[in-house]
């Protein structure tokens, strides 16, 4: 039996020193200086059985502390069937790569085309790219499309409602092609349609970028947006979380050109950071400004169904300073992570994710109120994060709530605090933050 990554034998070492010409690895790497070559043993410990091995890693797993995660800015803790993970599993996909040839790639292809689907039918808008690496890229790539799409104007306009690693990762894009940042100031939580109108009265503005949910956890009334936009032949560009776009008004609705944001709270687990999964939807008539690679059905030879790539303007393919995109590594794992994902939930199930989202959440903001340490913030509606002003220091909160494994009350202004709830977290367990913290700063908050 062949055992495909198991290492190289000293016969294949041999075979392939030979077909270059080296004799051995000691001349192989005779080119690395010997001050960096390490000389001494290795500290490797003694061979272990399986059992052995088993248990050594066991022993390391229970020192980590399981912990709740109560936070939200763009990054959720929603629940994936375990189905998906096994899916995505499957050798054929964790290898997969660049589908440039159609007549072997059908299956790439094929779910490639469904996430691209069933994004374009979350966001409202006719297409949709696979895929970005995070939602921060995808917003500072839809910004290079308003930019490309109107002529002469170097300006863009940015809600300061955005998640701030949002704006941090658009300012970078911008900084490094001369184009000019302005920021669109909120007004109550919310962004402020007036503020908007007066940046936007210079003329000079290629495109608008707002958040459909802000990063107070606002669900934004963005009527009279895109019109004022428009008006002055820009692009309005929204930054959505799609998940909410199950129950939520889509950016088509609300007259966006081009829609972009992470696909991360469709399954994606939290780990560590990653791995994330940008994506960018618009309306047909920008679809040649957008990176990335669009894939089309169409039928073969003998009239069945097939897939092939049907826009990939990339630097490979075409003149690098005519291209849109230089993503070769592209996020078509993720793509079929969330694919997966969306195929089982439905369009039920998402509503129910939601609906449990925003229960809990709600459910939390009351009885944390009830406590008498919070107040709301801004008396906006929410779905499933929300900000509360409160009385405590907020080091003192995070750290109390750190005592009972939760990481939650994350700091977005003075006195600010964010939580945010998914449908993984049980009535129980906000009980638990709720009383434990009533307990912790029973005394007055004067004497805090």
């Amino acid at each position: 039996m062949a055992f495909a990554y198991f290492p190289h034998t000293d016969e294949d070492i041999r075979s392939m020193l030979g077909r270059i010409g080296v004799k051995d690895l000691g001349e192989l790497y005779s080119d690395v200086p010997e001050d960096v070559v390490y000389r001494e043993e290795y500290g490797l410990k003694d061979a272990m059985s399986e059992l052995e091995v088993r248990r050594y890693f066991s022993r390391l797993a229970a020192e980590n502390r399981k912990m709740l995660s109560l936070c939200g800015l763009g990054a959720y803790d929603h629940y994936s069937p375990s189905v998906v993970a096994s899916v995505v599993s499957r050798g054929e996909f964790l290898t997969a790569y660049t589908p440039y040839q159609p007549e072997v790639s059908q299956g790439t292809l094929r779910y490639i085309f469904e996430f691209q689907s069933m994004i374009s039918e979350l966001t409202g808008m006719d297409c949709a790219n696979a895929s970005m690496y995070d939602g921060p890229t995808s917003a500072a790539e839809a910004m290079l499309m308003t930019l490309a799409s109107t002529k002469k104007k170097k300006r863009i306009l940015l809600s300061e409602g955005l998640l701030p690693q949002v704006i941090e990762v658009v300012r970078t894009y911008a900084g490094y092609h001369g184009v000019e940042t302005g920021m669109i100031s909120c007004d109550g939580g919310q962004t402020s349609l007036d503020c908007m109108k007066e940046s936007l009265a210079a003329g000079d503005v290629a495109g608008v970028l707002v958040p459909g949910i802000n990063r107070y956890g606002i669900i934004e009334e963005l009527d009279d947006f895109a019109e004022a936009v428009h008006a002055c032949k820009g692009l309005f560009v929204m930054y959505s979380d799609p998940s909410s776009l199950a129950v939520l008004r889509t950016p088509g609705d609300w007259g966006a050109d081009i829609v972009c944001g992470d696909a991360q709270s469709l399954g994606i687990p939290l780990c560590f950071g990653g791995p994330y999964v940008g994506f960018l939807a618009c309306r047909k008539e920008f679809v040649r400004k957008m990176p990335g690679r669009i894939v089309g059905a169409t039928e073969d030879v003998d009239g069945k169904r097939a897939f092939v790539l049907t826009l990939q303007a990339r630097e490979q393919h075409i003149r690098r300073e005519k291209a849109t995109s230089n993503i070769c590594s592209n996020q078509s794992l993720m793509a079929l992570y969330v694919t997966v994902y969306m195929s089982l939930m439905g369009p039920s199930g998402l509503r129910e994710v939601n609906e449990l989202s925003y229960g809990g959440a709600h459910y939390l903001h009351d009885t944390l109120i009830s406590t008498g340490l919070f107040s709301d913030a801004f008396s906006k509606p929410f779905l499933k994060e929300f900000t509360l002003r409160t009385s405590v220091p907020v080091e003192k909160l995070q750290k109390a709530l750190e005592e009972i494994g939760v990481f939650g009350a994350v700091q977005v202004g003075e006195s600010l605090v964010n939580f945010c709830v998914t449908e993984k977290v049980c009535r129980e367990e906000l009980d638990k933050v709720t009383e434990h913290i009533r307990r912790t700063f029973a005394v007055s908050p004067q004497n805090f």
